[in-house]
C-alpha cells in the first residue's frame, strides 16, 4: 500500500536530503517496492542525514538495480560507494554483475575490487610502454569499460608528455590531402577475398542459452513486498536443492502444461518449444501434465487431441501426468496450510470477493478460528456444503499493490443439488397411507480423469506451483501474463517449506488476422462461424495440419522469433506463410491443374491422337531420374486457366490473346487463331489455337494446362478450397464488435477443377504444389469418387521481399 501523510512526508524529506529532486523523490514515494529498498539503502549507509547529490544517485542506483541475490553483501558494497571508492557507474554495474554471479557465497575483497576497477587509478597509469602511447585512448573503455573518461585523459596525457615532451606546432598540422604519384603495380592474379559472415549471437545459435543451471536455483527468485513494510525474499536453502539435485540427478525438468478445455493453438507450439526444446537441449525431461481443475470445461476428446497433436509436433514427453493425480496430496497440503493460519474457509459470494478485493477489504470469515476453518474444509470434501456456499482462501495480504495476493481462492466446490420425492406407504388400521419425503441429494460433478471422487477442486493458483515443486520441476516457464501470479506462486511453496522452482516468463505468441483467446476460438466453432477446431482457417495446430503446414515449418518459424519478453509484438502472418513456403518448396512435388478451365482445340493435331509428356515433380530434376518425372497426357483438347485468356493484348500481359502465342509448359507453344462467344458476344466459350511441334517459336508468356487423357472423357475433376485470411483486420482482438471483422472471402470453393490423372493416386495428407497456383494438400472430406483438396498457402512470399 502506498504511504500516506505524515509517514509520507517524513520519508519525502529522507529522499531529497540524498539530493534527489522533489518530481523524482515523489515519484519514488508512489513505489511501495522501490521506498522499501531505497529506505533500507539509505539506513545502511549511515546516511539518513543526507549526502550529496552524486552519492544519493548510486544509493537509488543500488536500491532499483541491486542483484537479489545476494542482498547480504549490499552493505559492503554502499562502504566502496560512500567512500567514493566506486565512483562510476561503469563501475557500479561491475560491482552488480560481481556480486550476482558470487550471490550469497563468501565475499573475497581482492577479487571484487579488481573486477570494479577499485584499485585501477593508483597503479594503471604509471608504467604503460611507450608504444602503447598510440592506442591506448582508443582501447582503455574497452579494456576498463568502469573508468573514470575524464581521469584517464589526464592520465594518458601526463604519460605522453613524458615520453614526448611538449607538444609543437608540427603536432597541430594537419596531414596533406595531396595524393602522392604511385607506380602501377605488376599485374597479379585477383585476389580472393574471405567474407566471412558476421557470426550469428550464442543466443540465435542456442536460445536455450538464458537459461540458468538447476544447480544454480538458489538465488533470491522474487521479493514479495507485503503492505506492512516487510519483505519476503524467496529462494531455496542449500539443504532443500541438494534433496532436490539428489532426486533428479542434476537434470533439467520443465513441463508443458496445457488445459484439456480446447485444441491447441500456435500460440502452444511456442510453449512446446520452449519447454520441451529446453529439455532437450539439455539432456533432460519434459512432462506433458494436463491441467485439469476445472471438470465442467474439460473433456475427454481435448486431452486425446492434446497428446497426439503433441507428439505430431514431434515431441515426446517424459512421462504424461495429470494434475488430478496429485488430488489427495494437494488436500494435505491445503489442510496443512489451515493449520499453519494461512489458508480459511469463507463464504463470500463471488460478487462480494470482487467487492472486497476492490476496496482491499478483509473477508468477514478471515480471522475465524483454525479449528473452525478444519471442520468447514472437511465438510467441503464430503459434499456436505452447497456449491457456491463456501471456498477456501489463502491468506496473503489484502492490502497488497499486487491483486494477486488477494487471498486468491484455493479450492471451490463443484456438485450438483437435487430435491428428490420419494413416496412411502404404509398400512395403518386396514388403510393404505401414502407418504411424501423429500431427500436432498448432492452429485459431484463428474472429472474426465478423476472420476467422481471429489466435489472439491483446487485452483490453478494453488495447484500449480504445487505441482511442479511435488514433480521437481527445475524450470517452470510460462507467458508474461502470469508474472505477477510470481508473487503469490512462491509465497505459498515458501509457507508450505517446498522446494521452489526457477520461475522464467517469455512474451506470447501473437500472429496478424486471427484470434488466439480460447473463449473466443470456441465461440466461433460452436457458433458455427467456423467448421470445427480443425477448421483449416484457425490457427489451431489441427486447422494448420489439416491445411497442409508441417510441424517442421511451424518449429522453424517459432524458433525464428526467439524466446524474449518483448510482450508488445504482433508477429505478421506472412512470415510464417514465409517459413511454410521453404518446408513445402522442398517437400512437395509439382504438377499441373487448373482451377477455372477455359477448353482449347489445337485445330492442327489429329482429334484422338495422345501424347504422353514428361513433366517435372521437382525443377532440378536430372533428366536420368524417372522418379522425377510424371507422364502429362496431350491431345487436341487442352483446358487453360480462364484468367490466362484476354480478348485485348497488351505488352505488359503474357498470356494467351487472338493473334497471340504463349507456351504450354512440358508441351508446345500455342497460338490462338479463334474464338468462340457466346450469344452475349462477350463471354468467351471455346478456343481455337494451333500448335508449333517444332517449337521454333520462343514466346514469352508459360502456361500451365490440362487436356482431355482421352478423345471425349473429361480431365479428372477435384474439388479445390481456396482459404485465405479468416478476420480483415490484423488484431481483430481489440476490435468491440470482432465477429463483423470476418472476411467473407476466407474460404471459396471450387467444386470442379481439372487436375493431370496422377493426382488420383494422392492420399489423404499429400502436399503438392500446383505450378503457378501454390500449395495445396489432401483433405480428409475427400472420397473415393472426389478428391478435395486445401490450398495451404499461395506462391508469392511478401515476407522474404522485406526481409526475414
Amino acid at each position: 500500500m502506498v504511504v500516506k501523510g505524515e509517514e509520507s512526508d517524513k520519508i519525502l524529506e529522507l529522499f531529497l536530503k540524498i539530493g534527489l529532486d522533489e518530481r523524482t523523490a515523489r515519484n519514488t514515494i508512489a513505489n511501495n517496492k522501490v521506498t522499501a529498498n531505497l529506505t533500507a539503502v539509505i539506513h545502511e549507509a549511515a546516511l539518513a542525514n543526507g549526502c550529496d547529490r552524486a552519492i544519493g544517485n548510486f544509493l537509488y542506483t543500488v536500491a532499483t538495480k541491486y542483484p537479489a541475490n545476494a542482498l547480504v553483501h549490499r552493505p559492503k558494497l554502499l562502504e566502496y560507494v560512500v567512500s567514493s571508492k566506486i565512483k562510476t557507474p561503469a563501475q557500479l554495474e561491475a560491482a552488480f554483475s560481481f556480486l550476482s554471479n558470487v550471490a550469497s557465497e563468501e565475499f573475497k575483497r581482492n577479487e571484487f575490487e579488481e573486477a570494479c576497477g577499485v584499485v585501477y587509478f593508483s597503479n594503471s597509469f604509471h608504467n604503460l610502454p611507450a608504444n602503447l602511447v598510440g592506442e591506448l585512448f582508443g582501447s582503455i573503455r574497452k579494456k576498463h569499460p568502469w573508468a573514470d573518461p575524464k581521469m584517464a585523459k589526464q592520465l594518458v596525457d601526463a604519460k605522453m608528455y613524458e615520453l614526448l615532451g611538449e607538444r609543437t606546432a608540427a603536432d597541430d598540422e594537419k596531414p596533406s590531402k595531396k595524393k602522392e604519384k604511385k607506380e602501377k603495380p605488376a599485374k597479379v592474379e585477383k585476389a580472393v577475398v574471405d567474407e566471412t559472415p558476421a557470426q550469428p549471437s550464442e543466443e540465435e545459435l542456442n536460445p536455450f542459452s538464458i537459461f540458468p543451471a538447476p544447480e544454480d536455483n538458489i538465488k533470491v527468485h522474487t521479493e514479495v513486498f507485503f503492505s506492512n513494510g516487510s519483505v519476503l525474499r524467496c529462494c531455496n536453502t542449500r539443504e532443500r536443492l541438494d534433496n532436490h539435485l539428489k532426486v533428479t540427478g542434476g537434470r533439467v525438468f520443465t513441463r508443458f502444461p496445457p488445459e484439456p478445455n480446447g485444441y491447441l493453438h500456435i500460440g502452444h507450439a511456442k510453449a512446446m518449444f520452449v519447454d520441451f526444446g529446453l529439455a532437450k537441449e539439455r539432456g533432460g525431461c519434459c512432462y506433458l501434465r494436463y491441467d485439469d481443475t476445472n471438470p465442467e470445461a474439460e473433456k475427454k476428446e481435448y486431452i486425446n487431441h492434446i497428446e497426439e497433436i503433441v507428439q505430431w509436433m514431434g515431441w515426446e514427453p517424459f512421462k504424461i501426468t495429470y494434475t488430478s493425480d496429485y488430488f489427495p496430496e494437494l488436500y494435505e497440503l491445503a489442510v496443512e496450510l489451515i493449520r499453519r493460519g494461512h489458508a480459511y474457509v469463507d463464504h463470500q459470494t463471488p460478487e462480494e470477493i470482487k467487492e472486497y478485493r476492490e476496496k482491499k477489504m478483509n473477508s468477514p470469515w478471515r480471522d475465524r478460528p483454525i479449528a473452525e476453518s478444519l471442520k468447514l474444509f472437511d465438510d467441503m470434501k464430503r459434499g456436505l456444503i452447497e456449491e457456491g456456499k463456501a471456498t477456501l482462501r489463502m491468506k496473503q495480504d489484502m492490502q497488497s499493490d499486487n491483486f494477486n495476493m488477494y487471498d486468491l481462492i484455493a479450492y471451490r466446490i463443484k456438485a450438483s443439488m437435487y430435491l428428490i420425492d420419494v413416496q412411502l406407504m404404509m398400512s395403518l388400521f386396514s388403510y393404505a397411507i401414502i407418504f411424501d419425503i423429500f431427500f436432498l441429494y448432492f452429485q459431484f460433478t463428474p472429472h474426465p480423469h478423476a472420476g467422481d471422487k471429489w466435489c472439491i477442486y483446487p485452483s490453478y493458483d494453488y495447484a500449480h506451483c504445487i505441482v511442479d515443486s511435488l514433480e521437481n520441476i527445475t524450470h517452470s516457464l510460462c507467458t508474461l501474463e502470469f508474472e505477477t501470479r510470481r508473487a503469490s506462486y512462491y509465497w505459498l511453496l515458501h509457507v508450505l517449506d517446498l522446494y521452489q522452482p526457477y520461475v522464467w516468463e517469455y512474451s506470447r505468441l501473437n500472429v496478424t488476422n486471427t484470434v488466439m483467446s480460447k473463449r473466443k476460438l470456441n465461440y466461433i466453432v460452436t457458433n458455427k462461424y467456423v467448421d470445427g477446431w480443425d477448421d483449416p482457417r484457425l490457427m489451431t495446430l489441427a486447422g494448420l495440419r489439416r491445411r497442409g503446414v508441417t510441424s517442421t515449418a511451424i518449429n522453424s518459424f517459432v524458433r525464428g522469433i526467439g524466446i524474449t519478453r518483448s510482450d508488445c509484438s504482433m508477429i505478421r502472418l506472412d512470415r510464417l506463410e514465409y517459413h511454410i513456403r521453404e518446408e513445402l518448396n522442398k517437400t512437395a512435388p509439382r504438377v499441373l491443374v487448373v482451377l477455372h478451365p477455359l477448353k482449347v482445340v489445337i485445330t492442327n493435331l489429329e482429334s484422338g491422337s495422345v501424347l504422353d509428356l514428361d513433366a517435372k515433380k521437382w525443377p532440378d530434376a536430372l533428366t536420368d531420374d524417372t522418379s522425377a518425372f510424371y507422364k502429362a497426357p496431350f491431345s487436341n483438347v487442352v483446358y487453360i486457366e480462364r484468367s490466362d485468356f484476354r480478348m485485348k493484348d497488351s505488352k505488359d500481359y503474357y498470356g494467351l490473346a487472338p493473334g497471340k502465342s504463349a507456351l504450354l509448359r512440358y508441351a508446345f507453344p500455342i497460338k490462338c487463331t479463334d474464338v468462340i462467344l457466346a450469344d452475349d458476344k462477350e463471354t468467351v466459350l471455346e478456343i481455337r489455337a494451333e500448335y508449333d511441334p517444332s517449337k521454333k517459336s520462343k514466346p514469352k508468356g508459360v502456361l500451365h494446362w490440362v487436356a482431355e487423357p482421352s478423345p471425349g472423357s473429361d480431365p479428372l475433376k477435384i474439388e479445390v478450397r481456396l482459404f485465405d485470411k479468416l478476420f480483415n483486420s490484423e488484431n481483430p482482438a481489440e476490435l468491440d464488435n470482432w465477429l463483423t471483422d470476418l472476411n467473407p472471402n476466407s474460404k471459396v470453393v471450387v467444386p470442379t477443377a481439372y487436375a493431370v490423372p496422377s493426382l488420383g493416386k494422392a492420399a489423404v495428407g499429400d502436399t503438392f504444389q500446383f505450378e503457378r497456383l501454390g500449395y495445396f494438400t489432401v483433405d480428409k472430406d475427400s472420397t473415393a469418387e472426389k478428391l478435395v483438396f486445401n490450398r495451404t498457402v499461395t506462391l508469392k512470399d511478401t515476407y522474404s521481399k522485406g526481409g526475414k
